[in-house]
Protein backbone atom coordinates (compact mmCIF):
# COMPACT_ATOMS: atom_id res chain seq x y z
CA UNK A 1 0.00 0.00 0.00
CA UNK A 2 1.32 3.52 -0.36
CA UNK A 3 2.67 4.84 2.67
CA UNK A 4 5.45 7.11 3.95
CA UNK A 5 6.33 10.40 5.94
CA UNK A 6 4.69 14.22 5.37
CA UNK A 7 6.30 17.61 6.70
CA UNK A 8 3.57 19.95 7.75
CA UNK A 9 5.14 23.00 7.14
CA UNK A 10 4.75 26.81 7.05
CA UNK A 11 5.24 29.91 8.92
CA UNK A 12 4.08 29.95 13.25
CA UNK A 13 0.14 29.88 13.58
CA UNK A 14 -1.13 28.98 10.52
CA UNK A 15 -2.56 25.86 12.21
CA UNK A 16 -0.46 23.28 11.12
CA UNK A 17 -1.02 21.17 14.44
CA UNK A 18 -5.13 22.10 13.63
CA UNK A 19 -4.59 20.78 10.54
CA UNK A 20 -3.09 17.28 11.61
CA UNK A 21 -5.54 16.53 14.73
CA UNK A 22 -8.59 17.08 12.00
CA UNK A 23 -6.68 15.02 9.62
CA UNK A 24 -6.17 12.28 12.43
CA UNK A 25 -9.93 12.95 13.75
CA UNK A 26 -8.44 13.22 17.52
CA UNK A 27 -6.02 15.51 19.13
CA UNK A 28 -2.21 14.70 19.62
CA UNK A 29 -0.76 18.53 18.72
CA UNK A 30 -1.77 21.07 20.94
CA UNK A 31 -3.07 24.28 19.94
CA UNK A 32 -3.49 27.57 20.43
CA UNK A 33 -3.95 31.22 19.01
CA UNK A 34 0.01 32.31 19.95
CA UNK A 35 2.49 31.87 17.16
CA UNK A 36 5.17 29.27 18.35
CA UNK A 37 2.71 26.76 20.55
CA UNK A 38 4.24 23.55 19.03
CA UNK A 39 8.09 23.29 20.27
CA UNK A 40 8.76 19.71 19.13
CA UNK A 41 8.46 17.39 16.26
CA UNK A 42 5.33 15.00 16.60
CA UNK A 43 4.05 12.07 14.35
CA UNK A 44 0.40 11.91 13.75
CA UNK A 45 0.05 8.45 11.96
CA UNK A 46 -3.48 7.70 10.09
CA UNK A 47 -3.99 4.32 8.45
CA UNK A 48 -6.99 3.49 6.17
CA UNK A 49 -7.40 1.16 3.81
CA UNK A 50 -6.09 3.32 0.78
CA UNK A 51 -2.57 3.57 3.04
CA UNK A 52 -0.48 4.94 6.23
CA UNK A 53 0.29 8.72 6.03
CA UNK A 54 2.65 9.74 8.46
CA UNK A 55 2.01 13.38 9.21
CA UNK A 56 4.98 15.24 11.35
CA UNK A 57 4.29 18.49 13.00
CA UNK A 58 6.75 20.78 13.58
CA UNK A 59 7.30 24.25 15.17
CA UNK A 60 6.66 27.01 12.86
CA UNK A 61 9.34 28.56 10.76
CA UNK A 62 10.66 31.66 11.52
CA UNK A 63 13.23 34.43 11.42
CA UNK A 64 14.19 34.85 14.99
CA UNK A 65 16.56 33.10 16.73
CA UNK A 66 16.79 35.86 19.67
CA UNK A 67 17.39 32.63 22.44
CA UNK A 68 18.53 29.20 22.39
CA UNK A 69 15.27 28.20 22.43
CA UNK A 70 14.17 30.06 19.21
CA UNK A 71 17.55 28.27 17.70
CA UNK A 72 16.19 25.00 18.61
CA UNK A 73 13.04 25.33 17.30
CA UNK A 74 14.05 26.62 13.23
CA UNK A 75 16.66 23.54 13.85
CA UNK A 76 13.47 21.48 14.62
CA UNK A 77 11.45 23.31 10.97
CA UNK A 78 14.71 22.70 9.10
CA UNK A 79 15.36 18.92 9.61
CA UNK A 80 11.87 17.96 9.20
CA UNK A 81 11.80 18.11 5.21
CA UNK A 82 15.14 15.55 5.60
CA UNK A 83 13.46 11.80 4.89
CA UNK A 84 9.70 12.50 4.35
CA UNK A 85 8.21 11.67 0.90
CA UNK A 86 5.94 14.56 0.70
CA UNK A 87 5.99 18.60 1.68
CA UNK A 88 2.11 20.01 2.62
CA UNK A 89 2.91 23.99 3.03
CA UNK A 90 0.28 25.18 4.83
CA UNK A 91 -0.57 29.18 4.42
CA UNK A 92 -2.62 31.28 5.80
CA UNK A 93 -4.72 33.51 3.27
CA UNK A 94 -4.30 34.72 -0.25
CA UNK A 95 -0.90 36.47 0.71
CA UNK A 96 3.10 36.06 0.35
CA UNK A 97 4.89 37.04 3.21
CA UNK A 98 8.55 37.87 3.91
CA UNK A 99 9.47 34.58 5.09
CA UNK A 100 8.12 32.85 2.73
CA UNK A 101 11.11 33.32 0.21
CA UNK A 102 13.27 31.75 2.60
CA UNK A 103 10.82 28.73 2.73
CA UNK A 104 11.13 28.63 -1.23
CA UNK A 105 15.22 28.56 -0.71
CA UNK A 106 14.37 25.63 1.09
CA UNK A 107 11.92 23.68 -0.69
CA UNK A 108 13.97 23.76 -3.61
CA UNK A 109 16.94 22.86 -2.22
CA UNK A 110 14.74 19.79 -0.62
CA UNK A 111 13.98 18.59 -4.17
CA UNK A 112 10.56 17.13 -3.15
CA UNK A 113 7.14 16.80 -4.57
CA UNK A 114 5.33 19.73 -2.49
CA UNK A 115 1.47 20.41 -1.93
CA UNK A 116 0.20 24.15 -1.12
CA UNK A 117 -2.29 23.75 0.96
CA UNK A 118 -4.64 27.77 1.62
CA UNK A 119 -5.83 27.69 5.04
CA UNK A 120 -8.72 29.19 6.09
CA UNK A 121 -10.83 29.69 2.56
CA UNK A 122 -14.07 30.04 4.20
CA UNK A 123 -13.11 33.41 4.74
CA UNK A 124 -12.33 34.48 1.14
CA UNK A 125 -15.35 36.00 0.13
CA UNK A 126 -14.39 36.10 -4.05
CA UNK A 127 -13.38 32.99 -5.45
CA UNK A 128 -12.16 34.52 -8.50
CA UNK A 129 -9.31 35.51 -5.55
CA UNK A 130 -8.29 32.04 -4.86
CA UNK A 131 -7.78 31.04 -8.68
CA UNK A 132 -5.84 34.28 -9.09
CA UNK A 133 -3.69 33.47 -6.17
CA UNK A 134 -2.87 29.98 -7.52
CA UNK A 135 -1.49 31.01 -10.98
CA UNK A 136 1.02 33.25 -9.20
CA UNK A 137 1.77 30.70 -6.94
CA UNK A 138 2.59 28.36 -10.24
CA UNK A 139 4.92 30.99 -11.54
CA UNK A 140 6.75 30.80 -7.83
CA UNK A 141 7.34 27.04 -7.79
CA UNK A 142 6.52 23.79 -9.38
CA UNK A 143 3.57 22.91 -6.76
CA UNK A 144 2.04 18.97 -7.53
CA UNK A 145 -0.97 20.43 -6.17
CA UNK A 146 -2.67 23.30 -4.72
CA UNK A 147 -5.90 22.40 -2.64
CA UNK A 148 -8.10 25.30 -0.59
CA UNK A 149 -9.07 23.90 2.90
CA UNK A 150 -10.25 25.20 6.10
CA UNK A 151 -8.72 23.00 8.40
CA UNK A 152 -10.55 24.13 11.61
CA UNK A 153 -14.05 23.38 9.13
CA UNK A 154 -12.84 20.21 7.96
CA UNK A 155 -12.60 21.65 3.88
CA UNK A 156 -11.25 19.41 1.55
CA UNK A 157 -9.58 17.48 4.02
CA UNK A 158 -10.64 14.62 2.06
CA UNK A 159 -9.31 15.63 -0.72
CA UNK A 160 -6.41 16.53 0.60
CA UNK A 161 -5.41 13.45 2.11
CA UNK A 162 -5.95 11.76 -1.47
CA UNK A 163 -3.57 13.60 -2.89
CA UNK A 164 -0.96 12.94 -0.37
CA UNK A 165 -2.16 9.33 -0.44
CA UNK A 166 -1.41 9.45 -4.47
CA UNK A 167 2.24 10.79 -4.10
CA UNK A 168 3.59 8.21 -1.60
CA UNK A 169 5.77 5.20 -2.51
CA UNK A 170 3.87 1.73 -2.67
CA UNK A 171 6.04 -0.08 0.40
CA UNK A 172 4.93 -2.20 3.40
CA UNK A 173 3.10 -0.16 6.90
CA UNK A 174 5.99 1.52 8.98
CA UNK A 175 4.09 1.86 12.08
CA UNK A 176 1.31 -0.80 13.75
CA UNK A 177 -2.46 0.08 12.22
CA UNK A 178 -3.89 1.38 15.66
CA UNK A 179 -0.85 3.67 16.19
CA UNK A 180 -1.69 7.37 15.94
CA UNK A 181 1.26 9.03 17.41
CA UNK A 182 5.10 8.10 18.21
CA UNK A 183 4.83 9.73 21.35
CA UNK A 184 4.44 8.53 24.92
CA UNK A 185 1.53 9.34 26.95
CA UNK A 186 3.37 11.32 29.74
CA UNK A 187 4.60 13.48 27.20
CA UNK A 188 1.56 14.56 25.93
CA UNK A 189 0.21 14.97 29.33
CA UNK A 190 3.05 18.02 29.63
CA UNK A 191 1.82 18.97 25.88
CA UNK A 192 -1.72 19.46 27.20
CA UNK A 193 -0.56 21.33 30.57
CA UNK A 194 0.91 23.70 28.13
CA UNK A 195 -1.41 24.48 26.07
CA UNK A 196 -4.13 25.32 29.25
CA UNK A 197 -1.27 27.36 30.42
CA UNK A 198 -0.51 29.58 26.58
CA UNK A 199 -4.66 30.03 26.44
CA UNK A 200 -5.08 31.10 29.57
CA UNK A 201 -1.79 33.29 30.04
CA UNK A 202 -0.94 36.89 28.45
CA UNK A 203 0.86 36.93 25.07
CA UNK A 204 4.64 36.89 26.29
CA UNK A 205 4.55 34.50 29.52
CA UNK A 206 3.90 31.09 27.56
CA UNK A 207 7.29 31.47 25.50
CA UNK A 208 9.23 31.86 28.98
CA UNK A 209 7.37 28.75 30.55
CA UNK A 210 7.43 25.09 29.71
CA UNK A 211 6.09 21.66 31.67
CA UNK A 212 8.59 18.86 32.89
CA UNK A 213 6.46 15.48 34.26
CA UNK A 214 8.83 14.72 37.63
CA UNK A 215 6.22 11.20 37.75
CA UNK A 216 4.22 9.60 36.18
CA UNK A 217 2.29 6.59 38.40
CA UNK A 218 0.04 4.46 36.72
CA UNK A 219 -2.02 2.40 38.59
CA UNK A 220 -4.88 0.02 37.74
CA UNK A 221 -8.22 2.02 38.52
CA UNK A 222 -6.15 6.19 38.48
CA UNK A 223 -2.93 7.38 36.57
CA UNK A 224 -1.19 10.31 38.96
CA UNK A 225 0.70 12.94 37.53
CA UNK A 226 2.82 15.09 39.37
CA UNK A 227 4.28 18.07 37.31
CA UNK A 228 6.57 21.20 37.64
CA UNK A 229 5.50 23.95 35.36
CA UNK A 230 9.29 26.12 34.66
CA UNK A 231 8.85 29.47 34.73
CA UNK A 232 12.21 32.55 34.54
CA UNK A 233 11.24 35.34 36.98
CA UNK A 234 9.57 35.17 40.21
CA UNK A 235 6.47 37.58 38.85
CA UNK A 236 5.82 34.73 36.53
CA UNK A 237 5.56 32.67 38.65
CA UNK A 238 3.31 34.87 40.79
CA UNK A 239 1.11 35.20 37.34
CA UNK A 240 0.82 31.61 37.01
CA UNK A 241 -0.09 30.62 40.80
CA UNK A 242 -2.68 33.54 40.23
CA UNK A 243 -4.55 35.09 43.16
CA UNK A 244 -5.16 32.58 46.25
CA UNK A 245 -4.00 30.02 43.71
CA UNK A 246 -7.22 30.62 41.22
CA UNK A 247 -5.02 30.00 38.12
CA UNK A 248 -3.17 27.05 38.62
CA UNK A 249 -6.41 25.62 39.87
CA UNK A 250 -8.33 25.78 36.63
CA UNK A 251 -5.21 25.18 34.78
CA UNK A 252 -5.03 22.11 36.75
CA UNK A 253 -8.64 21.44 36.20
CA UNK A 254 -8.88 21.41 32.33
CA UNK A 255 -5.66 20.08 31.77
CA UNK A 256 -6.58 17.16 34.18
CA UNK A 257 -9.92 16.83 31.74
CA UNK A 258 -8.01 16.73 28.84
CA UNK A 259 -5.69 14.17 29.73
CA UNK A 260 -8.55 11.70 31.65
CA UNK A 261 -10.08 11.90 28.00
CA UNK A 262 -6.86 11.01 26.06
CA UNK A 263 -6.13 7.75 28.75
CA UNK A 264 -9.06 7.24 29.53
CA UNK A 265 -9.03 6.75 32.96
CA UNK A 266 -9.38 8.62 36.37
CA UNK A 267 -6.51 11.06 36.60
CA UNK A 268 -4.57 12.69 39.90
CA UNK A 269 -3.07 15.79 38.78
CA UNK A 270 -0.67 17.85 41.08
CA UNK A 271 0.82 20.90 39.72
CA UNK A 272 4.26 23.02 41.38
CA UNK A 273 5.47 25.96 40.09
CA UNK A 274 9.34 27.38 39.70
CA UNK A 275 11.42 29.00 38.77
CA UNK A 276 14.59 28.24 36.82
CA UNK A 277 16.58 31.88 35.43
CA UNK A 278 17.01 32.14 31.71
CA UNK A 279 16.18 28.84 30.48
CA UNK A 280 14.95 29.08 27.23
CA UNK A 281 18.52 30.96 26.41
CA UNK A 282 20.35 28.36 27.97
CA UNK A 283 21.44 25.31 25.99
CA UNK A 284 22.08 22.80 29.07
CA UNK A 285 18.99 23.46 30.67
CA UNK A 286 16.81 22.71 27.20
CA UNK A 287 18.36 19.41 26.82
CA UNK A 288 17.93 18.63 31.14
CA UNK A 289 14.26 20.34 29.81
CA UNK A 290 13.50 17.49 26.86
CA UNK A 291 14.78 19.66 23.94
CA UNK A 292 16.97 17.42 22.25
CA UNK A 293 15.28 16.22 19.35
Amino acid sequence: MNCGYVALIGRPNVGKSTLMNHLLKQKISITSRKPQTTRHRILGINTTEAGQVIYMDTPGMHSSEKKALNRYLNKTADTTLMGVDVVVWLIDGLSWHEYDETIFIKLRQANLPVILAVNKVDKVKEKEAILAFFADARQRFPFEHLVPISALKNTNLDVLEQLIIKLLPEQSLIYPEDQITDRSERFLAAEIIREKLTRRLGAELPYELTVEIERYEEHPDITKIYALIWVERMTQKNIVIGKEGEMLKNIGTEARHDIERLIAQKVYLQLWVKVKSGWSDNERALQSLGFNG
